[in-house]
Parts: C-alpha cells; sequence; structure tokens
C-alpha cells in the first residue's frame, strides 16, 4: 500500500501534470490565433527581464530585447514581437523582442494597410534601435508611391511607429533590383557623386563630395552602417580626392602585374589599363575581337599577350595549390574556414593557424573580403587557443 508521503507525492505529481498540459493547452491556443505582435501589460520584473501578461498567458522581454534608455513600470502597457516559444523556461515561455527588425516590419504592417493587400512590400529593415532605422519598400502597383503611403498624411503613418518605438526616426528608402542605385537611396539624404561596384568583394566605393561626407558617414558612422546592413553590401565612403589616389594606386598594382607576368613595358601595361583591362584573367579570355579593337595592337600582338597571359595563369595556379598545400591542418580544422577560404589565406602567405591570429580586422578583410564583424570573429577564434594555454598555466 501507498504510505501518506507516497500518496502526496503522486498528488503533487499528478497535480504538476494537470498545470504543465493546461499550461499547454493555453500556449496552443494562444499561437493558434497567428498573432505576431503581444500585446499585454506589465506584471513583473524578473532578474532585469519583464514579465508582461496577456490574459492567462505570459511573456518574457529580456532587457537586451528592449529598446535602450526604455523603461517600464508594473501595469504599462507594452507592445512586442513574438520571437519564439520556449516550453522549457518557467514561467513565461513567449519570448519577445521591441529591438528587432521584424518589429518595425510588423508595426508598419499594421499602419499601413496597402501591405497587407499585397500592393506593398518592406523589403528589408536596418535598425539602431531607439536611435534611427530604415527600411526598404517597394510597390507592387505602379500607380502607388511607396515612400508616400509609408509616410502616410502629414506623416502620420511613419509617425505611429516612430512613437511606438521611442522616438526611433526612420529613414524610408525605394528598394531597387539595381545594387548601386539600392545603395545611392540608402545613404540618403547624402548625394552621391560617383559609385564603384566590386562585384567579387561585394563592396563598393562610394563618391560624395566633402560638403556630404559628414552626412554620408553619419554620427559615429550610423548612416553607413545602416545602410551597409539594409543593402547587405560594404560600403566605402570617401571623397573624389580619396577615390581619385586609390584609383590610381589600384592602377599602379595592375600595371605591376602586366609588366611582370606579361613581360611588357609600361607603354603596353598603360595601353591596357586605359582600355578598361584589370586582370591577366581579361587579358586571356576575353573575346578576341574586343582586342583586335585597340587601335595600338595588331593581331600578332594580341595573340602574343592573350598567349602570356594564359601561360601565366596556368603558372599561378600551379603556385597556388602548392601553397594551399602548405597550409596547417590546425587552420583547416576551424570552424568556418572553407576551401575557397583557405585559397585566399595561402595567396596571401597565411599558412598557420599563428599567422591568421597574427593579423589585424582590417588586413583579414583585405584578404578575403569578409565583413569586419565575421573577421574579428575568425581572428579571436583563431587566438582561442592562445588564451586556452594561458589558462592553463595560470591554473597550474
Amino acid at each position: 500500500p501507498i504510505g501518506r508521503i507516497g500518496a502526496m507525492a503522486a498528488k503533487q505529481v499528478i497535480l504538476q501534470k494537470i498545470r504543465d498540459a493546461e499550461r499547454e493547452m493555453l500556449l496552443n491556443d494562444f499561437m493558434s490565433r497567428g498573432d505576431k505582435i503581444f500585446v499585454g501589460t506589465v506584471k513583473r520584473m524578473d532578474k532585469g527581464d519583464l514579465i508582461i501578461e496577456s490574459g492567462r498567458v505570459e511573456g518574457r522581454l529580456k532587457r537586451g530585447e528592449m529598446i535602450p534608455k526604455e523603461n517600464f513600470r508594473t501595469g504599462d502597457r507594452v507592445r512586442a514581437m513574438i520571437m519564439d516559444v520556449d516550453l522549457t523556461l518557467r514561467g513565461a515561455p513567449i519570448l519577445l523582442s521591441r529591438s528587432a527588425p521584424s518589429f518595425m516590419i510588423e508595426l508598419f504592417r499594421q499602419e499601413v494597410p496597402e501591405i497587407e493587400q499585397g500592393l506593398l512590400e518592406i523589403k528589408t529593415c536596418a535598425r539602431d534601435p531607439g536611435s534611427r532605422a530604415k527600411i526598404a519598400v517597394h510597390s507592387n502597383d505602379r500607380r502607388i508611391d511607396p515612400i508616400g503611403t509609408c509616410v502616410g498624411v502629414r506623416g502620420s503613418r511613419v509617425n505611429g511607429v516612430t512613437n511606438e518605438l521611442a522616438g526611433e526616426r526612420v529613414d524610408i528608402v525605394l528598394w531597387s533590383e539595381d545594387p548601386a542605385q539600392f545603395v545611392i537611396g540608402a545613404l540618403a539624404p547624402a548625394n552621391v557623386v560617383s559609385i564603384v561596384v566590386d562585384e567579387e568583394r561585394h563592396a563598393m566605393d562610394v563618391v560624395v563630395d566633402e560638403e556630404n561626407l559628414a552626412i554620408a558617414i553619419g554620427r559615429g558612422g550610423q548612416n553607413v552602417r545602416l545602410a551597409s546592413e539594409l543593402t547587405g553590401w560594404r560600403i566605402n565612403i570617401m571623397t573624389a580626392d580619396e577615390s581619385a589616389q586609390k584609383q590610381a594606386e589600384e592602377a599602379d598594382g595592375i600595371r605591376k602585374i602586366f609588366m611582370a607576368k606579361l613581360d611588357v613595358d609600361q607603354e603596353i601595361a598603360d595601353i591596357l589599363i586605359e582600355e578598361g583591362f584589370t586582370s591577366l584573367e581579361e587579358v586571356a579570355y576575353v573575346p578576341l575581337q574586343e582586342m583586335l579593337e585597340i587601335e595600338s595592337f595588331d593581331e600578332d600582338t594580341v595573340n602574343e599577350l592573350r598567349t602570356r597571359a594564359k601561360d601565366a595563369l596556368l603558372t599561378m595556379e600551379i603556385a597556388r595549390e602548392e601553397s594551399v598545400e602548405e597550409v596547417s591542418q590546425d587552420l583547416r580544422d576551424l570552424e568556418g574556414v572553407t576551401p575557397e577560404l583557405i585559397a585566399k589565406l595561402a595567396d596571401a602567405g597565411i599558412h598557420t593557424r599563428d599567422e591568421l591570429a597574427d593579423l589585424a580586422t582590417d588586413e583579414l578583410t583585405d584578404i578575403t573580403a569578409q565583413t569586419p564583424e565575421e573577421a574579428t570573429a575568425l581572428i579571436m577564434l583563431a587566438r582561442a587557443h592562445w588564451f586556452a594555454g594561458d589558462e592553463a598555466q595560470s591554473t597550474t
């Protein structure tokens, strides 16, 4: 027979099971409504997090998901984006955010009926929560002005979003399939003089005049950072003088490669550069007719240049393969290091984990075309064994 203590323990288990089943049923009922925004009142604080109550369901708004400098008190009404549901959490299993870009997108969806109707789309959103944001909009109906529609009469629609987000200023940008045009729009209100697109490095050099330099960069780099996040491109802001200097340096580098690898004098190298050739691959493989149109070259010269370019590329490829083979196993084993990345590192003479760890962030981004954040993370990963060694020594 079960004793009194055993019976009480069994009762507690049964009651807990009932509570868990009731809780899960409430959650399933709530989530089945399809709401994306959680609306409730602050019930209490829990280690810096807000516990928000909506009916019989609770959500958790962590400090890191709030807008900076935003303060709520018990009983305050709060709206936040539903990000996830974690049934393993005790108390409030619905995880919320007010700083996520998706929250701003959903707020615009509620303010702008044309978005819900499919006439307008918000393509992307980038936020510096509580300070400034950029959204990219596109119209599926040519009769509708996407920017004006999102702004609303006297700014009523965009102000509705700004007021909800503690005064966060919103730049509404016209989305474009043309990456360069998209970037130009994303950098508003700065006026762009010219732009150079580097597809391989997924980067753009954007030239502005001196008057627009500070506007394009923004306070603390905010404008260019948000524009880069919005468009997905690395954006380098520079003046006309800086651009001219960079182009001259690049041309000098290309000139040296042509002179060394093609075994030609500066005059021939300069002709190739003036005709728009920037690599040995272009000299070797552009359509023959394109090179024959260069007035300074006859057919024999063109054929000779193409042959030398192909030979140089073959020699370089053999050397590259040998260099890749020299890459150490500990570098290959690093998380996130792909064969493509290994080839780029080998080309730059980086063959060991320690050599990678010795690099600065800007050095690695120049080699791999990664974002500064990606490069920093990889360098810190490469340095991890240094700190592990220090900890082991300290323990000893």
